[in-house]
């Protein structure tokens, strides 16, 4: 009797592991299955999807995606919401209403909610969970309920190279200039000047690069080693361990 339980429990260890398994390689053939991307947009119709981007699946709330566009080789992570008005089905007009720009990475969880105009330059990156909005509820009328007062648009921009860091929230109106640091959870609104880093609620300059005076605080970490000279391109992806090879380059290329 002894070795016919611990049979039975053998076999079902063993079942449920082999379960574990299907289910695992489910899920990852769901996720590359329902993955869009330009060659395969799924019920999407982008205004512009451009060469090499994918939204990961699953993907958050995608709605008027006409008044969308995503330029070539980014990354939108899971459950991203981007959305265009307030709600599905409307006429926005001629314009895009939300451009992204090439080469972007949109974390995980975050929202870009555009309702006049929000424009990412090329190259911004952002941490999981950040929310950008062009839109804000009025409040001044003290007798109506806030969410029922008619909104404040002020368009919204975030220059190329600029990096937004985890739960960050861009406010209407803010200006983001190139390769800016958004620090973690900062809140910003207003202009930000080219090579600064923001941080705090609301965010501040806590620090800026000039060509006079260079970084100011001066940075307190050693500059990172550059590639040294010959190294190949197949050493740099053997050392980084991505697949950095562009759409339709052959290994070894």
């Amino acid at each position: 009797m002894p070795i016919t339980r611990s049979l039975l429990a053998a076999a079902r260890a063993g079942g449920r592991r082999a379960a574990g398994r299907l289910v695992h390689r489910g899920w990852r053939w769901v996720q590359r299955t329902g993955a869009v991307t330009n060659r395969r947009p799924g019920p999407y119709r982008f205004g512009e999807l451009g060469d090499g981007t994918t939204l990961a699946f699953p993907l958050g709330a995608v709605f008027n995606e006409q008044w969308i566009t995503i330029g070539p080789f980014s990354i939108i992570g899971e459950r991203v919401t981007i959305s265009a008005g307030f709600l599905p089905g409307l006429d926005l007009g001629p314009e895009p209403i939300v451009r992204i720009g090439g080469g972007c990475v949109i974390g995980r969880d975050s929202h870009i909610v555009g309702h006049q105009s929000i424009v990412i330059g090329d190259d911004v990156w952002t941490g999981p969970g950040v929310y950008v909005s062009d839109q804000a509820h009025e409040y001044r009328d003290t007798d109506l309920p806030i969410g029922k007062q008619w909104p404040r648009n002020e368009p919204v921009e975030i220059g190329a190279g600029s990096w937004i860091g985890t739960g960050a929230v861009i406010l209407p109106g803010a200006r983001i200039g190139r390769n800016v640091v958004v620090a973690a959870g900062a809140v910003v609104r207003g202009e930000v000047p080219d090579h600064s880093v923001v941080a705090g609620a609301p965010a501040k300059v806590v620090r800026r690069w000039t060509e006079e005076d260079g970084w100011q605080p001066p940075l307190r970490h050693e500059a990172p080693q550059p590639v040294p000279d010959g190294v190949t391109a197949e050493q740099l992806r053997a050392l980084v361990g991505w697949d950095l090879r562009l759409p339709g380059e052959q290994a070894g290329a």
